[in-house]
């Protein structure tokens, strides 16, 4: 198996801009590759699917355990010819201080990759060979393999930048790219654009990978992409249910306004037994037949006028809560299921009507990152004091006399940094803007089956 980890120094090294070219020159040589983000992102992923082709999966450490990142991992490798996980923020950032807790070191040293390191040679020279060595030297454990610079526009600047790494660090360094301004990706509040709304880039992905054939070594590259043998053995994956959503059918949105999920989500909807139909709350008039509804997050405040004059789906949907049909929103689905929508501007848009509230956009980050949720009470997805791990990352606040079924905390080595409640259940709808990966707990679909069944 060969798998390489891109990582960077810290966030805005230019590891997404390499890990999307060498994707695409990797497909172009008609390999089959596998992409992977490690930690939450859903718009970093969707990005890799669009230039692959193929879907790629979040590596989440703290949703999952160990053995079922691994598991994950080996799933869906078993027909790959190469990985190319993307790391997430510097090297070892993660989760607190620790440095090998959800960050891009600690699933480096659980897969036992080797770790491609992405610096900025903006403006420096030798100075490069002290940076490396300190991330050598920070994690001995780690595999640095090689390294490739960034934003290195002429070879007499890369031949100093080259020679300072190979000298004091001894790993080979790969290659550079030049500033590329016709790959600049877009991006808005919440961080790049998303690859479902935005317009056709292949021309602009083949021209990446033309740069990174150019001025990046590929064949050495995957010389070194060498996996030693997984810490943890291939154990079983957590599609150990794969009866619980027999005959029963998950509508799913999926649309411009609607489209972060977890591909894995998916795969396990899909793995239970369940037949998964995707509809678009912007262009569709009402749901497909389904026995339960899945609304993930995305951008309803940009579509909000859209979403609101479509009625026939807002109708569609309040009538399917009205029958007791088993609805889960995260985040952006939150948002569409409350009663109106406040955007930047202060116009104000019906939604839904589930949840009586209305969902105000702010302007700043009002939650960030990963959290754990104990329910208050029985809730869709577990029951009274079961908890859930997920992560936060929204700019609105939801404005509501409902009383929230979860107690949401931050901890970091025992102690809680943060708490507050959130997470509205109104009959068989719930709604919170936490994320949730499935895959952490089985009994979590076994429940949203359970009460689709019960109708």
């Amino acid at each position: 198996m060969k798998a390489l980890l891109i990582a960077g120094t810290n966030s805005g090294s230019g590891k997404t801009t390499v890990t999307l070219g060498l994707l695409r020159a990797l497909c172009r040589r008609n390999l089959h590759v596998q992409p992977f983000k490690v930690g939450p992102d859903y718009i970093d992923t969707a990005w890799h699917t669009k230039v692959t082709q193929v879907p790629s999966h979040n590596l989440d450490a703290f949703m999952l355990s160990e053995s079922m990142l691994n598991a994950l991992f080996c799933q869906q490798t078993q027909t790959a010819d190469i990985a190319v996980i993307e790391g997430v923020m510097g090297l070892y950032d993660g989760y607190g201080t620790d440095p090998y807790y959800c960050s891009s070191a600690g699933v480096a040293k659980a897969l036992g990759c080797p770790v491609i390191l992405v610096v900025d040679g903006k403006a420096m020279s030798t100075s490069a060979g002290a940076i490396v060595m300190g991330f050598q030297q920070f994690g001995k454990e780690i595999n640095i393999a090689g390294v490739i610079f960034n934003h290195v526009n002429s070879d007499k600047h890369y031949q100093l930048l080259k020679h300072a790494v190979e000298t004091y660090c001894q790993i080979p360094v790969f290659g550079r790219l030049p500033k590329l301004p016709f790959i600049e990706l877009p991006s808005r509040h919440l961080g790049l654009m998303t690859a479902q709304e935005s317009q056709d880039m292949d021309s602009q992905w083949d021209e990446l990978a033309c740069a990174i054939e150019q001025h990046i070594d590929i064949d050495t590259l995957l010389d070194v992409a060498q996996m030693d043998q997984l810490n943890q053995p291939c154990g079983t994956d957590s599609h150990s249910n794969q009866a619980d959503g027999e005959g029963l059918t998950v509508a799913v949105a999926m649309d411009e306004a609607f489209n972060f999920y977890y591909q894995a989500n998916l795969d396990l909807l899909v793995d239970s037994g369940a037949q998964v139909r995707y509809f678009s709350p912007l262009n569709d008039h009402q749901l497909p037949e389904c026995d339960l509804v899945y609304i993930g997050g995305g951008y309803p405040e940009l579509y909000a006028q859209q979403l609101s004059k479509n009625t026939s789906m807002l109708d569609s949907i309040l009538a399917a809560h009205q029958k007791k049909v088993p609805i889960y929103a995260e985040c952006g689905g939150l948002m569409y299921l409350g009663s109106s929508l406040s955007d930047s501007e202060d116009n104000l848009y019906p939604m839904v009507g589930i949840l009586p509230g209305q969902s105000v956009m702010t302007g700043k980050l009002n939650r960030f990152g990963y959290c754990c949720a104990k329910a208050n009470s029985d809730t869709l997805l577990c029951l009274s004091g079961q908890e859930l791990r997920g992560h936060e990352f929204h700019y609105s606040d939801f404005i509501t006399d409902l009383q929230p079924v979860f107690t949401l905390y931050k901890e970091q080595q025992g102690k809680i940094l943060a708490q507050w409640q959130g997470g509205y259940q109104v009959d068989n709808t719930l709604a919170m803007y936490l994320h949730v990966h499935f895959a952490q707990s089985p009994t979590m679909l076994v429940e949203w089956f359970r009460r689709a069944r019960c109708l």
